[in-house]
């Protein structure tokens, strides 16, 4: 028992990391909520069009952070030993890959709308309208375009400046970032001071004006402090790359990135298998993530800890260090979230009841945040298992342990018990939950065998 509790002095490193994130996240999800409670009042169909469009930005999103997560955990470790160069060279990894990556994201979103949108819009309830839904989904979608470059540039420099142990600025430029949305989605959805009423446009105006606010913070606060942040002196003086350090990165790098999308799309299936069952459901998945965002930044910010902290020790050569507080950070995020799955299970009733909807899909959310709360200890569990495992650079482990295990048996047992049974969908989401415990099984063996102690950077 003793070998998963720490120091105090260890617990003060991992929250010095993890609030810095948990606010930021905390702030950002939160004001999504109110957003999304906003957008809510104007009725289900508009709530629907933008949950949909919102699955499809999450997909982009995850993708961008594939993008930097392979170079990432080199910058990790280039911080770890010291060299600034290396980080440079990460950084300017960083920008060719979420060049390309935002790129033909635009491309997609911009020519296959109509497509997307339209995977999940099937009959299966007397609620919504589906050619309203659509036509709401399309309009806020090319808004939101605009704000596909700015985010991907903000996450450049801000994921840089966390592997360098630099929480705080990516903090303040986020949390200003969602106030300014926050503002804005109360002046523009709701056509107030003057404002002209948009509805769901107003939100998506709101949410790009607020995306290039974080980016001009992040990146003229870093160029302004040069001596604090080595790295950023002479990043843009030149965009080569050491060829054996792109061929590295890539062999280490590229299952994550093609992990990380292939998990995003996976969420997509799912969430487009539990909305076959029709507009009902996507309306109390909308509210259901919405609530479960806010108490997950509580293991996402853990997770980021153990990337941060364990490569950085592994960078440093203390691999037997990183062992033991690898065990207690992973004890600590599934001690932390199984509290927060009970606080947030005091909130399933009343929460839903804020929107504007018919009481049909405020039930099955209530259903549906309950049985979230179960899961969560076992998230937790599996989110920290996988930033383990990826902080060694067993990227090829966690291609495997991640986005391989929900398409081999997360998204065929969703689509089969969406498709082919009878079951409620309260019972399906309670049954495609539970295949976290098979993860947790197969990550604990992993973990436990110490095959991610590897430092990845001594010989570059």
């Amino acid at each position: 028992m003793k070998k998963l509790i720490g120091t105090k002095d260890f617990y003060k490193k991992v929250l010095f990391i993890a609030i810095p994130i948990m606010i930021q996240n905390g702030i950002t999800n939160f004001v999504s909520m109110l957003d999304n409670i906003m957008v809510g009042q104007i009725g289900t169909d508009q709530m629907s069009g933008v949950a949909i469009v919102n699955q499809l930005m999450f997909v982009f999103n995850i993708c961008i952070f594939g993008g930097i997560s392979g170079a990432g955990i080199f910058t990790a470790q280039f911080y770890g030993k010291g060299d600034q160069e290396g980080i440079r060279n990460t950084f300017r990894f960083k920008v060719y890959a979420c060049g390309f990556l935002t790129a033909f994201a635009v491309a997609l979103f911009w020519f296959a709308d109509d497509f997307l949108i339209s995977l999940y819009l099937h009959e299966g309830s007397e609620v919504g309208n589906l050619a309203m839904t659509l036509q709401c989904g399309k309009e806020y979608l090319a808004i939101m375009l605009a704000g596909l470059i700015p985010f991907a540039i903000s996450q450049i420099y801000a994921s840089t400046l966390r592997e360098c142990g630099e929480t705080i600025l990516p903090m303040i430029a986020g949390v200003t970032a969602v106030f300014v949305n926050l503002g804005l989605n109360y002046v523009l959805i709701f056509g107030n001071f003057g404002a002209p009423k948009l509805g769901a446009n107003g939100a998506a105006i709101a949410t790009v004006i607020s995306r290039f606010t974080e980016v001009g913070i992040v990146v003229i606060w870093t160029h302004a402090k040069k001596a604090k942040y080595k790295f950023i002196a002479g990043v843009y003086k030149s965009f080569r790359i050491p060829g054996e350090l792109v061929r590295t990165i890539l062999a280490k790098g590229s299952p994550l990135m093609a992990n990380e999308i292939l998990w995003a799309v996976g969420m997509a299936m799912i969430a487009q298998c539990y909305a076959y069952r029709g507009l009902a459901v996507v309306a109390a998945q909308n509210i259901t993530s919405t609530i479960v965002n806010v108490f997950n930044i509580v293991y996402i910010a853990l997770g980021s800890s153990v990337s941060i902290i364990i490569g950085q020790l592994l960078g440093a050569g203390k691999k037997e260090e990183a062992k033991e507080k690898d065990v207690q950070l992973i004890a600590f995020a599934v001690a932390s979230c199984a509290l927060i799955g009970a606080i947030m299970a005091c909130f399933s009733k009343a929460f839903p009841s804020v929107y504007n909807t018919e009481q049909q899909v405020k039930n099955l959310a209530t259903a549906l945040i309950l049985v979230s709360t179960l899961a969560m200890p076992f998230q937790a569990f599996n989110h920290a298992s996988y930033f383990t495992l990826r902080s060694g650079g067993k990227t090829w482990i966690t291609f495997l342990f991640d986005s391989v295990f929900v398409w081999v048996i997360v998204v065929p047992f969703a689509f089969c018990l969406s498709r082919f049974t009878s079951l409620g969908i309260v019972t399906v989401y309670l049954l495609v939950q539970a295949t976290e415990i098979i993860k947790c099984i197969i990550g604990f063996i992993m973990v436990k065998s110490g095959i991610w102690l590897q430092n990845i950077v001594d010989e570059l």
